[in-house]
């Protein structure tokens, strides 16, 4: 079945996600070692993604690790720079595609608060035909109940979907569910497979 629709992550396909850079540059790789071996820092970004708030996540957190509380708050104050820069040809992709009239929709794990922020920051974010955002559904990639709300609220049969997210556990769970895939490794590869799709020409795709 030919391509309907082309879904995007957004997280270090679209927008580079760091926070290990972000803190190294802050406090050196050794101290940023210590800290990530000591707060689970992810593990409550994971429940931002699921809609938690992130202000009293991070509180919450930093008040559990006082040793800790000036760079967990970093997480929350700084949030921005850990979620940059933009991946420009990305996003040039993004905008041949809607040139071309072809529906994009995003697929992200995303926070609420972190997701406006971002909004903000990066307009090209506004331009999706549709977006489903973990932390607005309560549900995060690989769970597949948010491909699923895709599918039903998109009204595009799975084989007609074409999905890129660099992450293999979220491009499995697609795959098992009939969409058509692309593992993201960099921007040069995602225009390679929108050009073998024939959804771009090569020279829409430079």
């Amino acid at each position: 079945m030919s391509v309907q629709a082309v879904v995007f992550d957004i997280g270090n396909v679209l927008i580079e996600w760091n926070p290990e850079r972000f803190y190294d540059g802050r406090i050196g790789p050794v101290r940023r070692k210590a800290l990530f071996g000591e707060v689970d820092l992810h593990a409550v970004n994971l429940e931002v993604d699921r809609g938690a708030d992130l202000h009293s996540e991070i509180e919450a957190l930093a008040a559990t690790h006082p040793d800790w509380r000036a760079e967990i708050r970093w997480w929350r104050d700084d949030w921005l720079r850990m979620a940059s820069p933009a991946i420009d040809y990305s996003v040039r992709l993004l905008s041949a595609l809607r040139q071309r009239r072809i529906p994009v929709f995003a697929l992200s794990n995303f926070g609420i608060a972190p997701f406006e922020i971002a909004k903000t920051a990066y307009p090209f974010l506004n331009e999706f035909d549709h977006r489903w955002i973990s932390g607005h559904m309560g549900v995060i990639k690989p769970d597949s109940a948010i491909y699923a709300a895709l599918e039903a609220e998109s009204g595009v049969a799975p084989q007609g979907l074409l999905f890129t997210d660099d992450r293999p556990e979220n491009i499995a769970a697609a795959r098992d569910r009939g969409w058509q895939t692309h593992l993201f490794d960099g921007a040069a590869g995602l225009a390679q497979c929108l050009t073998d799709h024939g959804l771009l020409t090569t020279s829409e795709a430079q």
